[in-house]
């Protein structure tokens, strides 16, 4: 016997089914506004995956926009750091200039007020390692003219004393130092003392005298010392200070006090050398006498 070839689901099962499907479409058709339920499928599928995709690629658009404006900004910021850099240096540079252009000019002034000696500039290379220039070295020597004894000039007036020469160097002593010994003299009075150097006052900025006679000559604070016409290594008339303090001595017959330098001997860089010695113009006028 044939058997026939029968569908799982009865006919009027389909008919049914469809029957179902179309009523749906036509609630989804009218619950869309007549878009249709490909346009209702879509507005609730595809077009939030559309709006997503181009968040998305807004965000990342965004995203590459600030890196580059980022790397704008890092290659500027590099740009002005480098300008100010640039300019730190060329303002530090034209400090220091000017520094050295205000030494030149007292330098230069000081050049004027002895323009009858004969002198050499020179800089400070070295001192004594200590935080005043009691004892220092200079980048001229005996190459240049200069000499043992020989006079150093500084901010206003006296240094010190050149006491070693080597043929591109010499050392000074300067007038605050402990061994310095000056004959010296009040230029008001012509009265004549003893300056000594003494570091312990220093720190006051100021260095001693003794040895003025008490006699009838007044003299007061601010008077200028000199260097004495007596002295065997210093050339008369090198101003070494202003009187600070004076005082009559225990045995009244003398006068003593202190004096503030003619130099500041915190910070010397520039100086000018006297090329010629006391001893050198003595010679000369001795020999001058003798000629005529």
């Amino acid at each position: 016997m044939k058997t026939k070839n029968q569908s799982s689901l009865p006919s009027k099962y389909w008919l049914l089914i469809l029957a179902v499907v179309c009523v749906i479409l036509l609630g989804v058709e009218r619950f869309a506004d007549g878009g249709g339920p490909l346009r209702f499928i879509a507005n609730y599928t595809v077009i939030p995956m559309q709006k997503g995709i181009s968040y998305v690629g807004r965000f990342m658009s965004d995203l590459s926009d600030n890196f580059e404006t980022l790397e704008e900004m890092k290659k500027e910021n590099k740009a002005l750091q480098s300008k100010v850099d640039e300019l730190t240096i060329d303002n530090t540079r034209l400090r220091q200039e000017q520094y050295e252009l205000d030494r030149l000019r007292e330098l230069y002034k000081l050049d004027e007020n002895y323009s009858d000696y004969k002198k050499i500039g020179a800089h400070v290379i070295a001192n004594n390692g200590s935080n005043w220039f009691t004892d220092f070295t200079i980048d001229k020597g005996s190459k240049d003219g200069i000499k043992v004894n020989c006079n150093v000039l500084a901010g206003s007036g006296l240094a010190g004393i050149v006491t070693e020469v080597g043929p591109n160097y010499a050392r000074v002593r300067s007038t605050i130092d402990d061994a310095s010994n000056i004959s010296a003299m009040i230029l008001s009075t012509s009265d004549t003392c003893v300056v000594r150097g003494d570091l312990k006052l220093m720190a006051d900025g100021r260095i001693r005298f003794e040895k003025l006679p008490n006699n009838d000559n007044k003299v007061e604070v601010g008077e200028q010392v000199v260097t004495s016409h007596v002295s065997d290594r210093f050339l008369q008339g090198l101003f070494i200070g202003y009187i600070s303090e004076v005082e009559v001595d225990s045995n009244n017959l003398t006068r003593s006090g202190y004096i503030t330098p003619a130099v500041d001997f915190s910070k010397l860089q520039e100086v000018l050398v006297i090329t010629t010695t006391k001893q050198e113009m003595l010679d000369a006028k001795d020999k001058d006498s003798k000629g005529e």
